[in-house]
């Protein structure tokens, strides 16, 4: 719903979907600083300064940190690797056909787990390289590691009610390719989303939805609208056009796109079966499938 206009320049965010500024719900907590805690908070800095060289050296327990002054060392005493791995970069068509046979694995029911291990934990404790991001819903059956049979430090997720955007998930899905290089971004929806029934619900029924659960709403009312207009199964067509529409908000963000033209990154919509686990592809940009 839209709001008075915004005391504050950072009080309103965009709606990516509609482009309409909406209210900051946490604005008015944070426009005037109480002054105890800002005395308190210098305090607090100026003590962490002090302290920051003798803790630096110590683990939780406050005893001398393996190799404290050369760096983190594994168990066998190596350094953690900081560099990418040897394989290189890989193309936006490579990642996704690593994604995808990891899918086959899991549909298959023989998962690798790979890089689940106490020394791939130490290897990327350093630095990480993921080859992929992707955007899910907060689904408990949709874990993108399971369900692409990856481990840790192969994959920057971001996960969201019926993976939808808003500015600030839009900068966290930015961060991959624009910081990391990361080739890939893959955005995921799922057969018989909770999110997506209640959005249908409330949109159909016109109830609002407590607390914050409108906003999620709110992303998903044009993708309902463009279900209603295809026919067929409500909930999953809408989860198949809200695929396409954040591919499409994706694609033409002034962050990505020219990655994108550049050959640099490529996106991928996809949808996901609960009941066989397969994730097939609803559309590509700047990747072959």
């Amino acid at each position: 719903m839209m709001s008075a206009a915004p005391r504050h320049a950072h009080d309103a965010h965009r709606d990516p979907y509609t482009a309409e500024s909406v209210a900051d719900p946490i604005a008015d907590r944070t426009a005037r600083p109480d002054r105890r805690r800002v005395l308190g908070g210098a305090l607090a800095t100026a003590g962490l300064a002090l302290l920051g060289p003798a803790l630096a050296g110590c683990t939780d327990d406050g005893t001398a940190a393996a190799g404290a002054g050369g760096g983190a060392r594994t168990p066998t005493g190596r350094a953690p690797r900081s560099t990418p791995p040897a394989h290189g970069r890989p193309s936006p068509t490579e990642a996704w056909a690593r994604l995808a046979a990891g899918n086959r694995l899991w549909v298959a029911g023989r998962p690798q787990h790979p890089h689940q291990s106490t020394e791939r934990r130490w290897e990327v404790s350093a630095e990480q390289h993921p080859f992929a991001t992707v955007v899910s819903c907060i689904d408990s059956r949709v874990p993108p590691e399971a369900v692409f049979d990856q481990g840790i430090g192969d994959l920057f997720v971001i996960r969201t009610g019926g993976e939808s955007l808003d500015d600030l998930v839009i900068g966290s899905v930015e961060y991959g390719p624009v910081q990391d290089d990361v080739p890939l971004i893959v955005v995921l929806g799922h057969q018989r989303c909770g999110a997506v029934r209640a959005a249908i619900d409330a949109i159909d029924n016109g109830r609002s939805l407590p607390g914050h659960l409108d906003r999620v709403a709110d992303a998903l009312r044009p993708a309902v609208a463009d279900a209603h207009r295809r026919g067929g199964d409500l909930t999953d067509q809408t989860v198949r056009a809200h695929v396409s529409r954040t591919v499409a908000v994706l694609e033409r963000d002034p962050a990505l796109t020219d990655r994108v033209r550049r050959g640099r990154l490529g996106l991928v919509g996809a949808y996901y079966e609960l009941d066989t686990g397969r994730v097939s592809v609803l559309e590509t940009s700047g990747v072959r499938v």
